[in-house]
């Protein structure tokens, strides 16, 4: 396996990234950026995917990469869950939730992936 050098060279980032853009696109609709509730939850939860995995992979040990690859993966499920909030409200359609719910379904499993990798070696 080709070592990473940068975070930004990891799918699961990249993923997260792809998510976390998704996740601001949707929070700039009229009514959901009025829930400022919401709205700041949730673009918390989306840059917390990325910004652990980025944080786990700085700290240069594997074991704590881990650590923060499990909080970059639940706090991806945090985002699926706010958005069955958003769905409810009537701030997001259904197509866009399954969109973006899909793109944080792909986000862990490349964390987990990425776990895996990392438990065994």
């Amino acid at each position: 396996m080709t070592t990473i050098k940068n975070f930004e060279d990891l799918e699961s980032w990249k993923k997260a990234r792809e998510l976390a853009g998704i996740i601001y696109a949707l929070t700039r609709k009229e009514k959901f950026s009025r829930d400022f509730g919401l709205r700041d939850q949730i673009q918390r939860a989306a840059g917390s995917v990325m910004h652990n995995i980025a944080e786990g992979f700085e700290a240069g040990y594997d074991p704590e990469f881990v650590r923060f690859l499990k909080m970059a993966r639940r706090s991806a499920g945090e985002v699926q869950s706010e958005l069955y909030l958003a769905l409810d409200a009537g701030y997001i359609t259904s197509d866009e939730l399954k969109k973006a719910y899909d793109i944080a379904v792909d986000a862990k499993k490349l964390i987990n992936g990425l776990i895996t990798y990392l438990s065994k070696h």
